[in-house]
């Protein structure tokens, strides 16, 4: 590993939390200085050169098998702790490399490609019809909680067949299990959490499945369980490992685009008065405001292989976080990268990665996104942040999303603020 200065301060430390707030200067500063950086605070390479992500997420010498080596450090006690959610974790498809990743994806795309999965833009405008009208009357809210998880909730809970009455509890397995998994950097007890969200929301969908199993019906987790490939399908523990992740990357990404997309807007009157005036450009829109400030900071890569990356050379077992979000705003790739163009085109950012981990539900994140906030810009035109009360950001270093988002829905209560001026975050 690179030695360095006894005195050299960190050039990104994601537990800071301005950085947590805006991490976008930082980013800017490892691009110019170091854009392979070893991070002292990490332990880790943080690479933020568009060319740079690209190369390693397409990379044969990179893994996102990540969690072998962890379990394998934990002293006998945590590991004993940390069992369950490291079998399920190990599962996920998003987590394998082939040809055990080429397995599970070729199978599960018979899911994901079945009318019941992507037949749903009705399902999602019934959905946010119904949570705008629900809003409908009240001055102020928490754009979070109020809706921005619950879109992305509701749907995935509702291709999986789980009631919408359980969203507090789904929640709180999520939460619990975010810890962990979305490398929060201040919390002390994520390993106790994760654990007691994984067994929760493992045993909660083993039940559904065997209760869908023995009561077939229509639907995604019956496709699911009938996907196969030439006779080979998923076993019980990968059926509730990917229901498991279906739900939680399903909901936990889209929310931050939406909570993220919104608070760009308000950030740039300008810019949302455009997006409010031309509804045919809905989807050049979207785009670039995720493209801004999208709802992933990074993704977690293993090296496999030494070998050379810019300057730097990589050992077989190191670990690299590759920044999308600071990719999206590479200037060797985008004009005037911190600009907010609502027009822009092409618009190749890395929101959702690239390679054959791309996710499978892409389509639908972008198309729930789409629908959400044009929805609501539409229904609440007036919509404001609340000065005295500023949103709060995650602890995470993969995810990049709000906490809490406190906004007006009409012009009315913000008359004794002062006007938020158009700034670039």
């Amino acid at each position: 590993m690179p030695i360095l200065p006894a005195t050299a301060g960190p050039l990104y430390d994601p537990a800071d939390p301005a950085v947590m707030a805006d991490p976008f200067p930082a980013y800017k500063r490892l691009q110019t200085e170091d854009p392979v950086h070893w991070s002292p605070v990490l332990k880790s390479w943080v690479v933020t050169r568009y060319a740079d992500v690209r190369s390693v997420l397409l990379h044969d010498a990179m893994s996102v098998s990540k969690l072998n080596a962890f379990y394998k450090s934990l002293p006998p006690d945590d590991a004993a702790r940390m069992r369950d959610i490291v079998h399920y974790l190990n599962l996920w498809v998003a987590f394998q490399d082939p040809p055990q990743h080429t397995r599970m994806r070729m199978i599960l795309r018979k899911a994901f490609m079945a009318s019941s999965f992507n037949n749903m833009t009705s399902d999602i405008t019934n959905i946010v019809d119904y949570l705008l009208d629900d809003l409908s009357g009240r001055n102020r809210i928490d754009f979070i909680a109020d809706f921005a998880l619950r879109v992305p909730a509701y749907v995935i809970m509702d291709l999986l067949g789980v009631p919408r009455a359980m969203l507090s509890e789904i929640k709180a397995w999520a939460d619990d299990m975010a810890v962990f998994i979305a490398g929060a950097r201040n919390a002390n007890d994520k390993y106790t959490r994760a654990e007691r969200g994984c067994r929760k929301m493992a045993g909660y969908f083993r039940e559904l499945i065997i209760e869908r199993q023995k009561n077939k019906q229509r639907g995604f987790l019956t496709d699911l369980i009938n996907a196969n490939e030439n006779g080979d399908k998923l076993s019980d523990d990968e059926l509730v490992a990917t229901c498991i992740l279906v739900l939680f990357a399903g909901h936990e990404t889209t929310t931050n685009l939406i909570g993220n997309s919104l608070l760009t807007l308000l950030k740039h009157p300008v810019h949302f008065a455009e997006f409010k005036d031309t509804p045919e450009k809905t989807d050049t829109a979207c785009e670039e405001i995720m493209r801004f400030d999208g709802p992933s900071n990074g993704i977690v890569r293993t090296v496999t292989t030494d070998h050379q990356l810019g300057d730097k050379t990589l050992r077989a077992g190191d670990r690299v976080y590759v920044m999308l979000n600071a990719a999206n705003r590479d200037p060797a790739v985008f004009d005037q990268p911190d600009t907010l163009n609502l027009a822009r085109k092409p618009n190749r950012h890395l929101v959702f990665g690239t390679g054959i981990h791309t996710c499978l539900g892409v389509q639908l994140a972008r198309q729930e996104g789409r629908i959400a906030l044009r929805s609501f810009a539409d229904r609440f035109p007036d919509v404001s942040l609340i000065n005295a009360e500023p949103p709060q950001w995650q602890d995470a270093m993969v995810p990049r999303g709000l906490k809490t988002m406190p906004v007006y829905l009409t012009g009315t209560a913000r008359q004794t603020e002062p006007s938020h001026a158009e700034d670039n975050l």
